[in-house]
């Protein structure tokens, strides 16, 4: 059976990296994104190129329906859609919250829903990576939303986990800290912001995509056979252990 991964959110900066190690690792890949123009440029003509929201049901039809054109059924699938909502409970304003739960967990319910059903119909195992937050595992000042949206995406996890075991369809996810990338530029904006975010982890530091990649590859690939409904944090021990004060 080939190997085809599945990535959603591609073009951003998690999605692009692991791109560029499962691509290494010899798999196909079908990279999705809502923006043509960012899919070309961060892959030039490689790969199946699908443009879709897969926030939608009809989105998500249309990315499997385009991948069965093209001759690939996905086992494998790695959703890295989603965003960073930032502010105080009170100050949320509706439609942001609507948008960070759109974005993180609603894309992440229709894509895998899609996903298994498409596993289903051709009757093959397969293995799902969905992208959760440390935020979802540990009390954060100013992430009230993404953390509900974050913390709903591994109760999916958990769920789904449960329900397509015995169809032999691995789903588990990874949380990780702040990272280089995209989506969080505007929070390391300048030298202090960045000391700062840096300075709040047990393993001080800012994450790199490359090292999450290597981790959820992992979780796709037969290596990880016997892990399921699993969610494995990267995020130099922020949400589960405190450091010596010196």
């Amino acid at each position: 059976m080939n190997s085809v991964a599945l990535i959603t959110g591609a073009a951003g900066g998690v999605g692009q990296a692991l791109a560029k190690r499962l691509a290494a690792d010899g798999w196909q890949l079908v990279v999705v994104s809502r923006d043509a123009a960012r899919l070309e440029a961060a892959f030039g003509n490689a790969h199946l190129q699908v443009v879709a929201d897969c926030s939608t049901p009809a989105g998500v039809a249309q990315i499997f329906a385009e991948a069965a054109a093209a001759g690939l059924t996905p086992n494998a699938l790695a959703h890295c859609v989603g965003n960073i909502r930032l502010g105080a409970l009170h100050r949320t304003k509706e439609q942001d919250f609507r948008d960070c739960l759109e974005a993180n967990l609603i894309s992440a319910f229709h894509t895998l829903a899609g996903f298994v059903g498409a596993l289903g119909k051709a009757g093959q195992p397969g293995a799902a990576v969905l992208v959760s937050s440390a935020a979802a595992r540990i009390g954060t000042p100013n992430h009230e939303a993404v953390a509900a949206a974050k913390a709903g995406v591994e109760g999916l996890v958990r769920g789904a986990a449960a329900t397509y075991a015995g169809a032999g369809v691995r789903i588990n996810a990874v949380a990780p800290g702040i990272m280089e990338t995209p989506a969080s530029a505007r929070i390391i904006a300048n030298d202090s912001a960045r000391e700062a975010a840096a300075r709040q982890y047990p393993l001080p530091g800012i994450g790199d995509p490359a090292e999450l990649a290597g981790l959820m590859a992992w979780l796709l690939s037969p290596e990880a056979g016997r892990v399921t409904g699993q969610v494995w944090s990267m995020d130099g021990g922020f949400a589960s252990i405190r450091p010596l004060v010196k």
